[in-house]
C-alpha cells in the first residue's frame, strides 16, 4: 500500500491504494497527480486524512460517504452504473470529490 493524495473538485482524500488503483489514478500518465474521480467508492478504512476547500479545513481519517443513487442502468454495452455518490466534508458536507461504481454484464 502506498499513501496518495487524490484530488477532488472540492478538497483532496489522502488513502493507502493499491499499485493498480495508484495506477488508475493518474490522469496524465507523465504528470504525479492522482485523482478521485478516476477511481471507484474507496474503502474509508484506507483513507487517513481529507481537505475541504469550502470550509478550508483539514481532518484526520474519513470523508462522510453520501450515496447519491443506486441505478442499476446500462451506460455502454457490457457495463452498468452500480452506485453514485460523494465524498463529503464532516464539517460543512460540501462535496470534495465524486465516484461511480460500474460492473461488466456478460
Amino acid at each position: 500500500m502506498t499513501e496518495i493524495q487524490l484530488e477532488g473538485s472540492g478538497g483532496w482524500i489522502k488513502a493507502d491504494l493499491t499499485d493498480e488503483q495508484v495506477k488508475e489514478s493518474k490522469l496524465v500518465p507523465n504528470m504525479e497527480k492522482y485523482f478521485l474521480g478516476k477511481l471507484e467508492k474507496l474503502d474509508t478504512t484506507k483513507m487517513n486524512k481529507h481537505f475541504c476547500k469550502q470550509c478550508n479545513s483539514e481532518f484526520d481519517g474519513p470523508t462522510q460517504i453520501q450515496i447519491e443513487e443506486k441505478p442499476n442502468e446500462a451506460v455502454a454495452d457490457g457495463l452498468i452504473l452500480i452506485e453514485r455518490g460523494q465524498y463529503t466534508c464532516h464539517k460543512c458536507n460540501s462535496i470534495i470529490g465524486e465516484y461511480r461504481v460500474f460492473q461488466k454484464s456478460e
